[in-house]
């Protein structure tokens, strides 16, 4: 152990021989007493300047471990009080990527022969007052929301080059369609005609584009799904993201390691 704490204190005593062949070297040099003097305060120095950074690097680790300890308390406590279900492979036809990382879940599949369908999904990015309820303790008005998610659906025919895409609106229960728009499929224009506001169309016109989309799979129920799968991957994401963070502050320095160590 001695040996390893001399060749960590080399630089140290390195910088004293170097200073002392300058001092030999100096045509004006002083007498062995005044450069010992000399190389005493220097030393002194050393010590005090590592002192002050060991003390702060255990300042620095004490507050790191408190981040830890906080991080790891969380990532448990989300383990235990919420038990997450084995994500689906597939619903309606749709295979599902969750895209972990990521802020959108894509589903993707073929409609008979010629149709690829892609469907871009948001996380919760919106919300709508919903009807009030009574908490059941003394009366009282509770105001409740209901969550918004964002899909783009993505018509792709075999051998045109033209994309139709729906924007639409998922509530816990029902679908919204926002927008129809025919886009190309490799170039997009930097000002796309995006179509009249869907509620502007004929309501004949606009029952037979929820059929339209019903046929291929993008109904209420898909609504469902993606609102309980919503819900699953924001708490997924958190807690990778608590692990990450956690794994990022573990991580030390090699000159942090070898400050610690060389005082210990």
């Amino acid at each position: 152990m001695a040996v390893i704490r001399t060749l960590r204190r080399t630089p140290t005593l390195l910088h004293q021989s170097r200073t002392l062949i300058e001092l030999l070297q100096s045509p004006n040099h002083s007498t062995p007493s005044s450069i010992l003097a000399h190389l005493n305060r220097t030393s002194e120095d050393n010590q005090t300047q590592s002192r002050r950074n060991y003390v702060s690097e255990m300042r620095r680790s004490a507050v790191e471990s408190n981040v830890l300890r906080l991080l790891r308390n969380e990532i448990q406590y989300e383990r235990d009080c919420f038990s997450l279900e084995l994500p689906v492979a597939e619903i309606n036809g749709f295979s599902v990527d969750r895209r972990p990382g990521e802020q959108w879940i894509r589903l993707e599949k073929k409609f008979r022969e010629k149709e690829e369908i892609k469907v871009e999904v948001t996380m919760f990015d919106g919300s709508a007052p919903a009807a009030q309820s009574h908490d059941g303790k003394g009366g009282q008005v509770v105001e409740e929301v209901m969550m918004h998610i964002t899909l783009i659906v993505s018509i792709f025919k075999e051998g045109l080059d033209d994309v139709v895409e729906f924007v639409c609106s998922a509530w816990p229960d029902a679908l919204d369609i926002d927008k129809v728009y025919v886009r190309a499929r490799r170039v997009v224009p930097c000002k796309l005609y995006m179509g009249p506001l869907f509620k502007e169309l004929d309501e004949k016109l606009q029952d037979s584009l929820f059929d339209f989309l019903e046929a291929r799979g993008i109904d209420d129920s898909l609504c469902s799904f993606l609102h309980k799968s919503a819900k699953e991957k924001e708490r997924t994401e958190y807690i990778r993201w608590l692990g990450i963070v956690k794994s990022f502050i573990e991580t030390k320095s090699h000159d942090s390691e070898a400050l610690v160590a060389g005082h210990s």
